[in-house]
């Protein structure tokens, strides 16, 4: 296409094209997708003859309550708060069983060092070291992991995630983003790099590097262990027994809205920014609603979800508990590398409403968050090897009694935990997804600048009115 006077370069073509989208009355998205619909209405009234005497099937009956403006997201809401409270009191009963049985190896296995007569060092490096950092990732992902991805499958099949989209879309479309990020999102409570994966599903790629770059702000499994510590040892505990996994629950519900609410603000300032656009059509068919298969959704979940997002984490899990090991053990001018590294980082840790203890737990459990809680208390114990000590009333004592946290402490570790960088796995699956390295720095330190952000303003907010305790 030419004029008379210069060819009409893509660029022109392109802002034409802006300029006159922009004087729709609705956006051009809407337009296409009503125009797709309309004509295929068109051509289904002229081929199909319809029973008038029945007007709603059941599939309709129940989509009318689901997607409804009014219930479709309290509905939501309900089912999410129901399947992490069946997460959690499944995921507390089964890890205890296998962190049992993973440490009697662990036992086995000094056991077996000592008669070899190995050298201390070699036995605390493996069995202290690599081997405890894998059990403990094992028996704190696996459960819950086994429990969420069976639930999220059956919810798949069954024809609900759709849904899901259907009653998000309008959100994500006023933030410049594609509904299906919500189920990737969705994927991301088990794991977000199998939510990083998930976003295969959306076309754009613009799009698509919004939901990869966003993804982290939903707590995956590495995470559940901390807020779940946390909210058992600072608001269930002031609630009766039969309410207090509940309240916990309630309170793991709130920091996933708010992991929500920070997704839309990044998507927001993402789609003005770095990745200015406008949103694709969305052109999403409500399936029918139809009985999950029983043996797809045990291999979907526990063999192509579980076993191989759990291979990934374990991978890194190993040289983390090497270096945890290597920490508490080398020493330096009579004390540990560990002792070192929190004096070091105690002005920068107070200043977000934590500590020096709490940083280097984090950076040591980039590999894998799993290991957050034992490296804590390890720091904290001033022991040379993670702790193994599993309940709540000794880790509550420990923090509170011994280290002198206080709510503020707590608040702030919980959004932190939710904002911070990605753990190694993910980064790995970014760089392999988007295959640049600018796109995968930016979804390493777009979270981890937002946490320090949010923490120090919680914890300066809070010390102003007297609330750090």
């Amino acid at each position: 296409m030419q004029t008379a006077h210069h060819p009409v370069t893509p660029e022109e073509v392109l802002a034409r094209a802006d300029a006159l989208r922009r004087t729709f009355r609705t956006s051009f998205r809407d337009q296409v997708v009503e125009g797709i619909y309309s004509q295929a209405q068109t051509l289904a009234d002229r081929s199909v003859s319809r029973d008038h005497g029945k007007k709603w099937d059941l599939d309709q009956r129940i989509d009318r309550i689901v997607t409804s403006p009014w219930w479709g997201l309290p509905i939501m809401m309900a089912l999410l708060t129901g399947v992490l409270w069946v997460t959690i009191v499944g995921a507390n009963f089964f890890s205890d069983l296998l962190f049992s049985a993973l440490f009697k190896v662990e036992d086995w296995g000094v056991s077996a060092f000592n008669a070899l007569s190995a050298p201390w060092w070699l036995t605390g490096f493996v069995w202290h070291g690599v081997y405890r950092g894998l059990a403990w990732v094992v028996s704190v992902m696996l459960p819950p992991m086994a429990i969420f991805f069976p639930i999220f499958t059956i919810l798949e099949d069954l024809g609900y995630l759709p849904r899901i989209a259907f009653n998000l879309d309008w959100m994500f479309r006023k933030v410049g983003a594609h509904g299906k990020q919500s189920l990737t999102m969705a994927m991301g409570f088990g794991c977000n790099a199998a939510g990083v994966v998930a976003t295969r599903i959306i076309d754009s790629p613009r799009e698509r590097l919004i939901a990869i770059l966003t993804n982290n702000f939903v707590p995956c499994n590495g995470r559940w262990p901390t807020l779940i510590m946390l909210a058992t040892i600072f608001v269930a505990a002031q609630f009766p027994p039969m309410v207090a996994s509940l309240a916990a629950a309630g309170t793991l519900l709130g920091v996933v809205l708010i992991g929500i609410l920070f997704t839309f603000i990044t998507s927001a300032v993402l789609t003005r920014t770095l990745l200015k656009g406008a949103a694709s059509a969305f052109s999403l068919e409500l399936p029918p609603y139809r009985r999950p298969s029983i043996l797809r959704t045990l291999y979907t979940s526990l063999i192509d979800r579980t076993l191989f997002v759990l291979m990934r984490a374990m991978a890194t899990a190993a040289p983390a508990g090497a270096v945890i090991w290597l920490l508490a053990n080398v020493k330096l001018g009579g004390q540990s590398l560990a002792a070192w590294g929190v004096e070091g980082l105690n002005p920068f840790g107070h200043a977000l409403g934590l500590d020096g203890a709490v940083l280097l737990a984090y950076i040591v459990a980039i590999p894998a968050n799993e290991i957050v809680v034992p490296t804590l208390m390890m720091i904290y114990a001033k022991t040379g090897m993670m702790m193994d000590e599993n309940g709540y009333e000794a880790i509550r004592h420990l923090l509170v009694d011994q280290n002198g946290w206080t709510l503020l402490t707590a608040v702030s570790l919980m959004l932190f935990s939710l904002l911070h960088n990605p753990c190694g796995t993910t980064i790995l699956t970014i760089w392999k997804e988007t295959k640049s390295m600018r796109w995968t720095l930016l979804g390493t330190f777009i979270p981890l600048g937002i946490a320090f952000a949010v923490c120090f303003a919680v914890a300066n907010i809070a010390r102003l009115f007297g609330a750090a305790g």
